[in-house]
């Protein structure tokens, strides 16, 4: 865990997002609280990661997500290096999915 972001500001968000239940619960929350590009940029990483993951190339990426190659390295120096939270997510949007297959 990134000792750099933990403190009680950040405690209390991440339990406000894990109190929200459906994705328009999500995303009244998060139209709030970010602006529009900050919502794309986040929606954008996490494309990018997924198609890391899935071993697609980097032009590929970039033609498919619209990001930079900086933020595409940067997105996979984390699924590298990083706290595997993306590997979290992934592992269970896939256990969603096949649970309700």
């Amino acid at each position: 865990m990134n000792s750099k972001i933990k403190d009680k500001n950040t405690d209390g968000l991440f339990e406000a997002i894990l109190s929200l239940e459906t994705i328009d619960e999500c995303y009244k929350f998060f139209e709030d609280l970010c602006t529009v590009l900050e919502i794309k940029a986040l929606s954008q990483r996490l494309q990018v990661a997924k198609m890391l993951n899935e071993h697609f190339v980097y032009n590929d990426i970039v033609n498919h997500t619209g990001a930079s190659t900086a933020t595409i390295s940067r997105v996979n120096r984390s699924l590298n290096y990083g706290c595997d939270g993306y590997d979290i997510v992934f592992d269970r949007l896939k256990e969603k999915k096949a649970d309700s297959e």
